[in-house]
């Protein structure tokens, strides 16, 4: 029996684990830009509020994860052969 994509076992167990180590990457730079974004706005406006910098950690980090996972998703399709599957799928014979 052959496999394709995710299907295969090795392939699966490589692309989950680019996609884990990218995820990690982007986890660790959503710390530190969202760090940075918490020191600024304290230096401009003095003194945070606990829920202002939930906010700040919420949005600036949430929105470089969520970008992280959607681009990881997308080496994911494409490093697996699921791209090209759709698009044999796809063709008309």
């Amino acid at each position: 029996m052959t496999h394709h994509g995710l299907d295969d076992p090795l392939l699966a167990a490589h692309a989950w684990g680019r996609f884990r180590t990218i995820m990690a990457w982007m986890t660790l730079l959503a710390a530190i830009v969202s760090a940075g974004a918490i020191a600024a706005l304290a230096w401009v406006q003095g003194p945070l509020h606990l829920v202002t910098m939930l906010a700040v950690i919420g949005g600036v980090g949430g929105s470089i994860v969520m970008a992280g996972a959607l681009m990881g998703l997308v080496f994911l399709s494409s490093g697996t052969g699921h791209d090209e599957e759709v698009e044999r799928f796809d063709r008309p014979d």
